[in-house]
Parts: structure tokens; sequence; C-alpha cells
């Protein structure tokens, strides 16, 4: 009989200050890292508390899925530790023969999701270990729920009414589909189900490296100042392409997006991120669930 696990993929994020430059260098696939960047994200990394907090929310995350299904789960980092090759080596060390890997990101693009599946393939090469792969989950009624949870209880704040911004890491223009139209049909259920009128809300990009060539926008930084100078003073932002807080959540959005709301006198509010949260857990193990019969879902324990 097979031996069953599953595998939560992230990106990763440095634990200390310290990890910074090597955090970097895998990120850029070993290459040098130029010191005004270790500079910078250093500053970013000490303003949001001098460490990334995914690795621990992922591991909780990890823990309470495993008691969901009733079977082994693992996590592997893309840039930092625990990588997936180290965590598919601890896999085949505790006999797991099949596994279904998800990445913590739902909808696919090459340049992301493509990456973890690379990487995990590099890994896979001297393993007999079988992986059943998700590519995208961005339609998963849990996570539709969650996040229209979310949106509902920060425009609570809001009198008489804020306007909706989905954000989602900007990729180059190259890589966009099926990115672009994955994120649009997430946006569009998350309006359904908030009974949003179609001009209440809007799909805009967050997080663009400073390189070459066309991305895709438009980019909230220049969206905010439009937005002020059509009248709009109250906005909620949604970063439905992310589901737990990490730098670019909490310093990309929480610091400078704030700075620039309140130099165009507009209130900002970000929703919470999904993070280890109920919602979170129903949805991986309802993936699970739908993708293979082999797991045994319990029911949630109150």
């Amino acid at each position: 009989m097979a031996s069953l696990g599953v595998l939560l993929l992230a990106y990763g994020g440095p634990n200390s200050l310290d990890d910074i430059p090597a955090f970097l260098r895998n990120v850029r696939g070993g290459q040098p890292v130029p010191a005004p960047l270790i500079a910078e994200t250093t500053r970013r990394y000490q303003l949001i508390g001098g460490r990334s907090p995914l690795l621990g929310i992922t591991q909780r995350l990890a823990a309470k899925l495993q008691k969901r299904i009733g079977t082994r789960v693992y996590i592997g980092m893309k840039h930092w530790h625990p990588f997936i090759a180290d965590t598919v080596r601890e896999m085949s060390r505790d006999g797991i023969t099949h596994a279904m890997a998800i990445c913590l990101a739902p909808h696919y693009s090459p340049l992301s999701i493509g990456d973890y599946r690379a990487k995990l393939d590099a890994a896979l090469r001297d393993s007999e270990m079988q992986i059943n792969f998700v590519e995208a989950w961005h339609t998963q009624p849990q996570y539709i729920n969650g996040i229209a949870r979310n949106i509902r209880a920060t425009l609570a704040q809001f009198e008489p009414e804020a306007k909706i911004i989905f954000t989602a890491h900007s990729l180059p223009l190259a890589a966009r589909e099926p990115y672009e139209t994955q994120l649009r049909e997430t946006a569009q259920l998350v309006a359904q189900n908030l009974g949003l009128r179609n001009d209440r809300w809007m799909l805009a990009y967050q997080s663009q490296p400073r390189a070459a060539g066309e991305w895709l926008g438009p980019q909230i930084e220049t969206l905010v100042p439009q937005l002020a100078r059509a009248g709009e003073k109250n906005l909620v932002v949604a970063p439905i392409g992310f589901v737990a807080d990490h730098v670019e959540v909490l310093y990309d959005l929480d610091l400078a997006l704030q700075d620039l709301g309140r130099a165009n006198d507009v209130r900002l509010a970000r929703t919470p991120m999904l993070n280890d949260s109920d919602a979170m857990v129903s949805t991986l193990a309802e993936l699970v669930k739908e993708r293979n019969t082999q797991y045994v879902i319990r029911e949630m324990e109150s």
C-alpha cells in the first residue's frame, strides 16, 4: 500500500537579518548581490520586525492540515530553508511513496509555479516517489469565501463605501497567461460573492522589481494617485495573489503604500491574509480530497 504525504511549497524568506545576503543569492540563482540591494532589503526587513514570518506561518498551516487530513504534511521552500530538495530527501527517508505537491500561490505562471515544479523535478531525479502536482487552485470555493469574508470585515471600517483593489505580484508581459486570466477569474468570483458593482473593484499589480521590459499593470503605486484625483477617498487593498504575510505585504502594502495613500489624502486599508486560518486549511483539505481519493479527510475539530 502506498505511503501518502502532502508537500506544501512556499517561497521562503530570511529568518534573520544576517540571512539576507545568502537569501538574495538564492533568489538570484547564485549570482552576486549588489550591496545597494542588500542594504535596501535589510532596511525593509528591519521595518517589519527583522525577519520573514513566512516559515512560522507555513509550519502552523502544515500542522493544522496534517491534523485535518490524517496524513503527513511537509513543507519545502524555494529560496530558503527547508529547501525543496532537503524536504524530498526527508520524505524519502520517511517512506513516502506518493505525495501531492501544492504551491501556496493560487495562480499559475511559468515564472512562478513553473519554477517550483522545475526545482521539485530536479529533487526527484533520483527518487521513485510519485508526485501529483497541483498547478493552480484560484477558484477553490473556500479560498474565495475566505478572501470575501476578510474584505467584508475590512469594508466595515468605511462609510459610506470603499473601492476594492485586488492585487498580485507583477510579472513580465511575456509570462502573462494564464496568470492574468486566472487572477481576473478570482477577482470576479470574490466580487460576485460580495455583490460588488463592476465599477467598485479593479485588478492591479504590485512589487514590480527594477527590471527591463514591459510588465503587467496597472501598478498600484500609479493607480492610487489616479483614483485620488478621480475623487476616491477610501480604498481597500486585497492581495489575492498572496496567501500569507511576508515582506511584499508587510512592507510594500502596509508601509510604502500607506505612505502613498496619506500623501494623496486617501484612506487605505489592507485585508488580512489567509495565513493558517480555518479558511486556508479547508482550502487545502478540499484540494487534497478532490485530487486524490486515497486521502482520508477528517472533520474539523471544534
